[in-house]
């Protein structure tokens, strides 16, 4: 049976090593992010490398349209057979400032979207054996007076907040699906990756070294948790 992986929140970085690690190793690979020029050059270069992948724009925030988009993606690359949730939004800086709009994105993006896209894909998950998900955390998820001096220094308040309930999120559906054998599991990102937009000149990391680590959560099927960086 073919595979499939969705990776949502697609661009240079984790999320390209993600899905070039995977559609090395045999998956067809749906690109979702909401820059349509964006996708198409990242169908294009994984193409150029014989993996099968597909563009997908969706804004991972509206929640019906992650319905969709896993609709989309089954009816076009078949079941689904790992969600990568590398999704974020970075506005609500300062959250004594922020239009609680930006507030409530932030949560759709990294919680509410993710679980629409697990509920969704579900049935698809549950009859495969070896189905995950797969969410990039952070550490500004971490309940440490450092953390938070750290959020509010840089001015990610609100994604603090998201990637906080986004890792509650997965230690809760990691408990709940175990049992259906679908694995969730989260690679906490502690350090700057080369070629994201947190990457100022002073990144260390490299981005196939999480995507390394994410296939290795994958296929170990064991640890809820894991970081590098």
């Amino acid at each position: 049976m073919s595979k499939t992986i969705i990776v949502c929140g697609y661009g240079p970085g984790i999320s390209d090593a993600v899905a070039r690690k995977f559609g090395a190793e045999g998956f067809a690979v749906a690109l979702v992010a909401r820059s349509a020029d964006k996708l198409e050059a990242g169908v294009k270069a994984l193409s150029a490398l014989g993996i099968r992948a597909v563009a997908f724009p969706t804004d991972l925030s509206e929640p019906e349209a992650v319905t969709q988009l896993v609709r989309s993606v089954q009816q076009t690359l078949g079941p689904v057979t790992v969600i990568h949730w590398n999704a974020y939004a970075a506005g609500a800086g300062d959250l004594t400032t922020a239009h609680l709009d930006e507030v409530r994105k932030s949560f759709d993006v990294g919680v509410t979207g993710l679980l629409a896209a697990v509920q969704e894909a579900l049935p698809d998950l549950k009859r495969q054996p070896d189905s995950a998900v797969l969410v990039t955390g952070g550490g500004l998820a971490f309940y440490d007076s450092k953390v938070d001096t750290m959020a509010v220094r840089w001015n990610v308040m609100g994604l603090a907040v998201a990637k906080a309930a986004q890792h509650k999120l997965v230690g809760l559906l990691g408990e709940k699906l175990a049992a259906e054998g679908v694995y969730v599991g989260e690679v906490v990102v502690l350090g700057m990756v080369k070629g994201t937009p947190f990457d100022t000149g002073n990144a260390t990391l490299e981005a196939s070294s999480v995507a390394a680590k994410f296939f290795e959560l994958f296929t170990a099927r064991k640890d809820r948790t894991t970081k590098i960086g």
